[in-house]
């Protein structure tokens, strides 16, 4: 009886499964076979960027305004440039924060043409019309002008940034103030300090933001000689480069002006 069920028992049991076959193990002469083609196509690879960081290392800086950068990578920029401008609408405001988020003592970055002898007594902002002559305009003179305040997000184009409240002119009514029509339809801005040692180049439709500001005051003080002392432009449509430091003259042009960083292989738009 016992045979009986064990066969009964036998019979109902599903068949067994045989387990699949081990992948047969690849040979030492397969795997170093193996190794030295990923090795050939790494170090193929490799040179291939060697060789192309060699060629563009070697070719000729752009010369002029834009030089300090090989000529290859130049077009890259400008067409950055272009995109960014397209996109540029004066309509577009920087985000404005309460005067308490601005730091009371904003960082300190750059002092190439903050010429430690500068006597703020004897500077008169040298204003250079279009047809050639020169307007000297006092710091009381700027101060009679309706007064612009402005805290926002400064940023740096090194990737750092801070919030920073900011008092002047806008550049705007500056360019109404003294009637500067004809300037206004130029293409480029251009501004240096006094020992011209630094200076930028700004497209005509930044400039005329409407928070474009000439600034004489940060944080409700007097500018102090780190940030500016006695003028300096407060652009937030363009990275921290531009804002240029301590302007000393302003002058326009249909034609990219000199600009200090570009000249050193940076972006000549710069913008935001």
């Amino acid at each position: 009886m016992r045979n009986r069920n064990r066969k009964k028992d036998k019979a109902q049991r599903p068949p067994r499964i045989q387990p699949e076959k081990k992948e047969e193990e690849l040979s030492g002469k397969q795997i170093r076979r193996r190794s030295f083609l990923a090795f050939g196509i790494f170090a193929g690879l490799y040179g291939i960027g060697y060789a192309g960081w060699r060629w563009l290392y070697k070719q000729p800086g752009d010369s002029g305004i834009l030089g300090g950068i090989q000529a290859p990578l130049r077009p890259v920029l400008n067409e950055n440039e272009k995109i960014f401008g397209s996109h540029y609408n004066p309509n577009h405001l920087a985000k404005i924060y309460p005067k308490e988020m601005a730091l009371a003592k904003p960082r300190v970055n750059g002092k190439v043409g903050l010429d430690p002898g500068f006597d703020e007594s004897t500077w008169k902002l040298q204003l250079q019309k279009a047809d050639g002559k020169s307007v000297y305009i006092s710091m009381d003179e700027l101060k009679s002008l309706p007064k612009s305040e402005i805290v926002f997000n400064f940023k740096c184009i090194e990737g750092w940034n801070m919030i920073t409240y900011w008092g002047g002119v806008k550049f705007s009514d500056f360019m109404n103030h003294y009637v500067l029509v004809k300037e206004s339809q130029m293409k480029y801005v251009g501004m240096s300090t006094p020992d011209t040692d630094y200076y930028v180049g700004i497209d005509m439709g930044s400039a005329l933001h409407p928070q474009t500001i000439l600034a004489y005051e940060m944080n409700g003080q007097p500018l102090t000689k780190d940030h500016g002392q006695p003028l300096r432009l407060i652009i937030p449509v363009k990275y921290g480069v531009k804002n240029l430091k301590r302007i000393g003259s302003i002058y326009f042009d249909n034609e990219r002006p000199s600009d200090y960083w570009a000249e050193r292989g940076y972006d000549y738009y710069a913008g935001l």
